[in-house]
């Protein structure tokens, strides 16, 4: 896969420092600037081309999974349901805690039912830590992940990660942040 348009994107990008962490300022990860939606399509083809759609919900994460999963939806055909930072108070809600490399909150997740499959989508994957607390969470909820489809890699870390978690993580594309440089590996 070539993602010229991605790739030609993020060479643009700011980056902005949180503390110790390098937060990188693009459409997929942030909704800003405005998104090109040759970008977008060339992200979801490819999900959908290295995804396994054999689910029953396509599962993201509040906020910048919502254009990926909204578009994954539209081509599969699939449901999706999104983990929230705010409480509904349903019956059946579940609270956990996500740690990112810039800020700690609660996620909660509803829509879910034990015996149900679901696909994971993210824009990135750098610490693992949102990640892991939502796998597990879906364990203990005994609901199947079959796939976890992430856009950027940004992480030395992602097989540590997936030992972690129990599951494979499938990329799009690896990036590290250099002198205040996107750089795609």
């Amino acid at each position: 896969m070539v993602f010229e348009a991605l790739k030609a994107s993020l060479a643009e990008s700011d980056v902005v420092e949180r503390g110790d962490y390098e937060y990188i300022v693009h459409p997929i990860t942030d909704g800003i600037p405005r998104m090109d939606p040759r970008i977008l399509t060339e992200v979801v083809d490819a999900m959908v081309e290295v995804g396994n759609f054999d689910c029953d919900v396509i599962l993201t994460i509040e906020a910048l999974g919502i254009p990926l999963a909204t578009a994954l939806s539209l081509k599969t055909g699939k449901p999706y349901c999104i983990v929230r930072k705010k409480m509904y108070g349903l019956p059946g809600e579940v609270n956990i805690s996500q740690v990112t490399g810039y800020s700690k909150s609660a996620l909660f997740i509803n829509g879910l039912q034990a015996g149900d499959t679901v696909v994971i989508v993210d824009d990135v994957i750098s610490t693992g830590g949102t990640m892991w607390a939502l796998v597990d969470a879906l364990k203990k909820m005994h609901v199947h992940v079959s796939d976890v489809l992430v856009v950027l890699e940004k992480t030395d870390r992602k097989s540590e990660i997936e030992r972690k978690i129990g599951q494979p993580i499938k990329t799009l594309i690896k990036v590290h942040v250099v002198d205040g440089k996107v750089v795609v590996v």
